[in-house]
């Protein structure tokens, strides 16, 4: 499998600065984020599967968008799977007929335009040799993260989350893992709006990391803009058994 990081960032502010998507193989699209935006039509037009985390608008904010471009490029609907609550708040929110219109009941050439299928924790979803499986994520809206498996070697990514010792539980059983991009969107001085939002700190994350038990090369994602070098100097001052690395727009993992 090839994972090209889209955007990974906590917000907007700069032209590097992308929030959270990720390509798989040109395919497959883990979050829907404003890096999505850069890929050109003929890319676009190309994703098959597009698994949500969760509803947050930053990682959510170009799917619209995307799905009306394809629509007349395409003979199959995009599948987008998320958990029922995050589906139902797209439906709500987005995809409802004042906000945006709902392509889940749109016919192009005798084709709807999207679907949705909703995918459970601990549920895989197998696409040809890969499987894609939804793990526990703790967050201020229902969540999930993604464990991307090619069958010789696994991608665990987070999503947003926080303390979650069910995730730990989840992760340690994958023993293909090679890489966790988990989050830290706060620095340390701003452990309190951490907690209250359900994100990670560099304290809280370093806590977490202490409960993985497998090997893997681990990436911090999601830092809020002007954060980053604060949150950068943390995490290097701290070190740890796993010492993670700051994940990167354009940033490719092959496995």
């Amino acid at each position: 499998m090839k994972v090209k990081v889209l955007g990974c960032s906590g917000g907007i502010g700069g032209r590097g600065l992308r929030t959270t998507s990720l390509l798989v193989d040109g395919d497959i699209l883990i979050d829907a984020g404003t890096g999505l935006a850069d890929l050109s039509l003929d890319e676009l037009a190309a994703i098959d599967h597009v698994f949500v985390t969760h509803s947050h608008l930053d990682h959510i904010a170009v799917l619209p968008l995307m799905i009306d471009a394809v629509a007349r490029l395409r003979d199959s609907p995009v599948t987008v799977y998320a958990n029922a609550a995050t589906l139902e708040a797209m439906r709500a929110h987005i995809f409802n007929g004042a906000i945006w219109p709902d392509f889940s009941e749109i016919v192009v050439r005798q084709c709807r335009i999207m679907k949705y299928e909703t995918i459970d924790v601990g549920q895989r979803v197998r696409l040809g040799g890969r499987s894609v499986a939804a793990v526990p994520a703790e967050h201020s809206v229902s969540s999930v993260g993604y464990q991307l498996d090619s069958g010789e070697a696994s991608l665990v990514f987070t999503g947003d989350t926080m303390v979650n010792d069910s995730f730990w539980l989840a992760i340690n059983r994958v023993a293909n893992l090679r890489y966790l991009i988990i989050e830290a969107a706060f620095s340390d001085r701003d452990e309190a709006l951490a907690l209250s939002s359900k994100h990670l700190c560099p304290r809280l994350l370093f806590a977490e990391l202490a409960k993985l038990t497998v090997p893997a090369q681990v990436f911090v994602t999601h830092l809020k803009p002007g954060q980053t070098e604060i949150i950068a100097d943390e995490l290097e001052k701290r070190g740890g058994r796993f010492p993670p690395g700051i994940l990167c727009k354009d940033q490719v993992f092959e496995f």
